[in-house]
């Protein structure tokens, strides 16, 4: 009778506990969605950065002529006069995302526009990221771990700033997709099922249509496997957990057009192969072991291995007889940047131009994960305590994601999840370990260690599950096959091992000191949450293509990019071609409805060369580069009036090393006095001359007299200059954004007439000899 109440007990404990978990995730998914609308509220629904104006162009497209007019799609008003097909150029997933749930809505009766459904959907899949971390931390430490991992999650500045209100690009989605991916992997690992191993391929596949960094998961997962068999831990469930995720995930990726063979033909793919041909291998010998005697399978296991050190050496050999031909040995650029941090500097400059390429400071890791960083070394210790291979997977995450972090700052987002993981299977032991000090100290418990064991599992079901999935972790640990001639040996020290785990379960601190150390933990996650909410409100709400900045007078708003797109819109001729600096592409073709020479994409690196030159070169050189592109316009960014600092003067030098890259008669050194880079009267003469200069500070004196660029914090070298080949047709008012025009090919004609005529008359002559020795631009 006692047997039935306490069970019933536990049963209706276990019952309010799951319903109690799934209020507190939908909280949890209400926190992440509502703490990434600032930029809504604050300013309003629009697309913020640079590729998101890209992204959103193209899921107008799909919305309006449907999926097989987008896989078709040339678009001819980028990278004129090449265009780019856009259907095989782009990762679709999120796109198909975004028009999906479009036409949903719309089938709902939910007038919903494409603007806004492209607005929401980065806060709508970071909720799912938090349930998605929950599911996965769940499996490796249990519930309560996977509840406080979801809420640091949600809250995490470093994932906020990819996943605003009106942060439209792939990363908003593929984030989901990577926590999920890894979670069926680990429940696949923790299971054996083949149920769930398929849906991890089906995970894997949604990864790879979202984002290029699918790479890290084909890689980490092998190394993970290849972890387990090198330490004696391989198990059916771990080749149940690899090989379908090989195969059927890289049958998949081969589909998405922009992948295709690569998904078999690149080195980022072929260790996943690697491994799978070695745990094949491996399965091999355990199958042998178990059906052969012990002198007979020694001498199977000398033959398969050798076979299969034949093998992996022949595919070896093929491997590098494919890549010997590449010069980057099938890597691509990016891959080669992670691998070797100072490639992209010395071989591909156009990689290092990008900021969020550049390695990260270490004010940067307490600006993006905060307090984070000083959890997670305790929660590695305490994935230690037992170890799993699970709780081993999560471990080699975080050792590689702070390695990438640390060479480009970008992959800040991809640590993110494994910190808050981490960090919440910290938070949660060191709770579970303080109050059960305190509860076994109380009065009325003082003494009993039943008692405390049962009050600590009444505790709620979160800590009950804690210890459930720890206890599971342990007779895992008792079933898994041990090294050869061990195994006898090995039963008898684990049961010894369970018995000292419980006693230090059951070990306690002092009352006082239990106290003071939970009210330190809830003021540790104060300070992150105020933390979180001014890095939401303030760092990462703002939109790029709205500036704001305060003073003594209050707010002052810098609207000057939709003002010259607008300008373009409704000025210009819809064929007329725009040139300008790569990074203004995206939003040049989607807001201005205008062709433009070169965009975000930089996948022609001769291209963006081209334009580089033009803008290093003197202003009749550029002209004719321009001319010959059927450029009519060309648009420059200058922030020397109101401080703005991300402008093309700043970004001029990698202009010229792009440029220089291929057209050799481009060279640093001309653009630098005494290694210093200048646009004072100490400048260089290439420098005053070059048409960047020119279009930038064109008229710049009569703003103040001086000339003075707020930026450069100095008077600039060449005030007074006019323009022969140019013309401005437009400045924001800001003069954040100008506008020039190309003279009309006439004048040169005309030139040449009279340069014609003057050969007929020696009194022309003479006239023209003059006019020859005057320079036009200088």
């Amino acid at each position: 009778m006692a047997a039935s109440e306490t069970s019933n007990g536990t049963a209706l404990r276990y019952a309010f506990g799951n319903v109690l978990s799934f209020f507190i995730l939908l909280l949890i998914g209400v926190l992440a969605f509502s703490i990434r609308l600032f930029s809504v509220i604050k300013y309003e629904s629009v697309i913020h950065e640079f590729d998101p104006y890209f992204n959103y162009r193209v899921t107008q497209y799909l919305t309006k002529n449907g999926i097989y007019d987008f896989w078709n799609w040339f678009d001819d008003r980028t990278w004129y006069p090449l265009g780019r097909v856009i259907g095989g150029t782009v990762y679709p997933g999120l796109t198909l995302t975004a028009g999906t749930l479009y036409w949903i809505l719309n089938s709902l009766n939910i007038p919903l526009s494409v603007e806004t459904v492209c607005v929401f959907t980065a806060p709508i899949f970071s909720a799912f990221a938090s349930w998605a971390t929950y599911l996965l931390t769940k499996e490796v430490k249990g519930a309560g771990a996977g509840l406080t991992a979801a809420v640091l999650l949600a809250m995490v500045p470093s994932y906020i700033s990819r996943s605003v209100a009106g942060s439209y690009d792939n990363e908003a989605v593929a984030i989901f997709a990577l926590i999920f991916t890894f979670f069926l992997y680990i429940k696949t690992l923790n299971t054996g099922s083949l149920f769930y191993a398929t849906l991890n391929a089906i995970a894997y596949f949604y990864m790879v249509c979202s984002w290029g960094g699918y790479t890290f998961i084909i890689n980490l997962i092998p190394m993970h496997v290849l972890l387990c068999i090198v330490t004696g831990r391989y198990s059916s469930r771990l080749y149940i957990a690899y090989a379908p995720l090989v195969v059927l995930g890289t049958l998949l990726a081969s589909l998405v057009p922009v992948v295709g063979f690569n998904a078999v033909l690149t080195s980022e793919h072929f260790g996943s192969f690697l491994v799978f041909i070695i745990i094949h291998v491996v399965a091999l010998v355990y199958y042998i072991k178990g059906i052969l005697s012990p002198k007979m399978f020694k001498v199977a296991v000398t033959l398969v291995l050798s076979i299969g050190l034949v093998v992996c050496c022949a595919v070896i050999a093929v491997l590098v007889a494919l890549v010997a031909s590449s010069p980057t040995k099938g890597w691509s650029g990016r891959s080669l940047s992670l691998l070797d941090p100072t490639y992209a500097s010395k071989y591909i400059p156009i990689i290092a131009s990008v900021s969020e390429h550049q390695p990260p400071t270490w004010p940067s890791y307490f600006m993006d994960i905060n307090v984070l960083a000083f959890l997670v070394p305790a929660g590695i210790i305490a994935c230690f305590s037992p170890l799993s291979d699970a709780s081993s997977f999560v471990v080699l995450y975080i050792v590689t994601s702070v390695y990438f972090s640390g060479v480009m700052v970008r992959l800040m987002l991809v640590l993110a999840p494994a910190a808050c993981i981490m960090s919440g299977i910290a938070l949660s032991a060191s709770f579970d370990v303080f109050t059960r000090s305190i509860k076994f100290q109380l009065p009325g418990v003082k003494g009993n260690s039943q008692v405390d064991a049962g009050d600590t599992s009444s505790e709620g079901v979160v800590a009950q599950n804690e210890v459930a999935k720890t206890d599971k972790n342990e007779e895992a640990l008792k079933e898994r096959p041990s090294k050869k001639n061990r195994k006898k040996e090995k039963e008898h020290v684990e049961k010894p091992s369970v018995k000292a785990q419980t006693k230090k379960r059951l070990l306690v601190l002092p009352f006082e000191a239990s106290i003071i150390a939970i009210l330190l933990l809830i003021l540790l996650g104060a300070f992150y949450v105020v933390h979180s909410v001014w890095a939401a409100a303030e760092a990462y709400s703002a939109p790029s293509i709205v500036l704001t900045s305060y003073s003594h007078d209050g707010l002052h708003v810098f609207d000057d990019f939709r003002e010259a797109y607008s300008w373009l819109s409704h000025n210009t001729e819809v064929d007329d071609k725009v040139a300008s600096w790569w990074d203004y592409g995206y939003q040049t073709t989607a807001m201005a409805n205008r062709t433009v020479i070169v965009d975000n994409n930089t996948w022609n690196n001769t291209h963006i060369a081209t334009v580089g030159t033009a803008m290093s070169s003197p202003e009749k050189a550029a002209w004719e580069i321009f001319d010959s592109l059927d450029v009519k316009y060309v648009l420059v960014v200058f922030g020397g009036l109101v401080g703005y600092p991300s402008d093309d003067i700043n970004k001029f030098l990698w202009m010229v090393r792009i440029g220089g890259g291929v057209f050799p008669h481009i060279k640093e050194p001309d653009y630098l006095r005494d290694g210093q880079y200048r646009i004072d009267s100490q400048a260089t003469p290439t420098m005053l001359n070059c048409l960047m200069y020119k279009l930038s500070y064109y008229r710049f004196v009569e703003t103040d007299g001086k000339a003075f660029d707020r930026v450069r914090r100095t008077e600039i070298g060449k005030k007074h200059f006019k323009l022969t080949h140019f013309e401005e047709v437009f400045t924001t008012h800001h003069w954040m954004v100008r506008i020039y025009k190309l003279k009309p090919q006439k004048n040169r004609i005309r030139g040449k007439a009279k340069k014609s005529r003057s050969k007929a008359s020696s009194t022309t002559s003479t006239k023209r000899g003059e006019t020859q020795r005057k320079n036009p631009w200088h």
